[in-house]
């Protein structure tokens, strides 16, 4: 009797112990890492093989080029441009953040605030930096500025948090009462909240705030399909793991793919690695999508176009052709539970 007493204070302490891991050692930990995902990109944030033209190749554009890569060596990617018209053009297609005109005149920055804020704030100090060494007036042209209603592109950024827990919550849902029942309507039921979501986001930021200016129909696709492609994630993974699919998914779209999408800055600026796994991710690949149907007509959409549709494929696949493991019945269950008991009588 006396080691059957102690065999159940150690089931008990054990018991406790799992009770307790929960909330003192492992939502710790997951805080921890998420303040980490959030805050070391964010504290290296810096210019990185930025793509910047430069007008002209005289004497004064090259002292343009040795200034920029002798100050800041390897943040910028230059591309030389015949005159301001192709230059301009380079902006427009999101081929370039912005360019330098230097003449014996003056010093030209193209900048386009609707594409990074934070770099336009970069090429700005580096126009007035080469100007003042030369003692020339500095003018600067925003080829692409930001709302007039929102132009430090606020709306924009705080947006992408929210849509994208609610999109995990929408696909959690639909897939959870649903049950085991129809998987076709419960693909359909997503990609209609996906439709509705991304139509109440756009008359909100649009709408009510005026951050989304341009091409209504095209900006409102975009945010529908960013919501598909995450909630589309988060019930084919709830479909086959059960309620913990909307938890993996929330790590990876919430605590990775958001502080990674350089929706604050860009994407250049992020250290390389980041950059690379943030726009493979629907929140980064959406923002970047975002700004080209909002403010560029459409240039450089194809390839986050591409990034959501993998996502929503995989999305839509696992929802329609994954299974999910068979739970334990609830006699079975009991059962393996009384024989660990009797096992346990016997060894005491």
């Amino acid at each position: 009797m006396p080691f059957s007493a102690s065999t159940r204070t150690t089931a008990s302490a054990r018991s406790t112990l799992r009770r307790w891991l929960l909330p003192v050692v492992v939502l710790p930990v997951v805080a921890t890492l998420a303040v980490l995902a959030y805050a070391w990109p964010a504290a290296r944030i810096a210019p990185r093989d930025v793509p910047v033209g430069i007008v002209g190749t005289g004497q004064a554009s090259q002292r343009m080029v040795e200034h920029l890569t002798s100050a800041q060596p390897g943040a910028f990617d230059l591309h030389v441009y015949a005159d301001m018209r192709a230059a301009r053009s380079a902006v427009k297609d999101r081929d370039i953040y912005g360019a330098f005109d230097v003449t014996p005149q003056r010093v030209t920055v193209l900048e386009a605030t609707a594409a990074s804020a934070t770099v336009a704030q970069s090429l700005d100090l580096a126009g007035k930096q080469t100007a003042a060494r030369l003692a020339e007036p500095v003018a600067v042209q925003d080829v692409v500025a930001t709302s007039a209603d929102d132009p430090r592109g606020v709306v924009f950024s705080s947006a992408l948090l929210p849509l994208t827990i609610c999109s995990i919550l929408i696909g959690a849902t639909v897939t959870v009462l649903g049950g085991g029942r129809s998987r076709w309507k419960a693909l359909v039921a997503v990609a209609v909240a996906s439709a509705v979501a991304g139509l109440g986001t756009y008359l909100v930021a649009q709408g009510l705030l005026g951050a989304l200016p341009h091409h209504g129909v095209a900006t409102w696709a975009a945010l529908s399909a960013t919501v598909l492609s995450m909630s589309l994630t988060a019930a084919g993974l709830a479909r086959v793991i059960g309620p913990a699919g909307a938890g993996v998914t929330a790590l990876v779209m919430v605590f990775i793919g958001n502080p990674f999408s350089a929706v604050t800055s860009a994407p250049s600026l992020l250290p390389t690695a980041v950059h690379h796994i943030g726009q493979a991710l629907p929140p980064g690949a959406g923002a970047n999508l975002l700004r080209s149907t909002a403010y560029f007509d459409g240039h450089a959409a194809g390839g986050h176009v591409v990034v959501l549709a993998l996502w929503t494929l995989l999305g839509a696949t696992t929802l329609l052709l994954g299974r999910r493991a068979a739970p334990v019945p609830a006699h079975a269950a009991r059962e393996v539970r009384g024989a660990a008991e009797v096992r346990g009588r016997s060894a005491a």
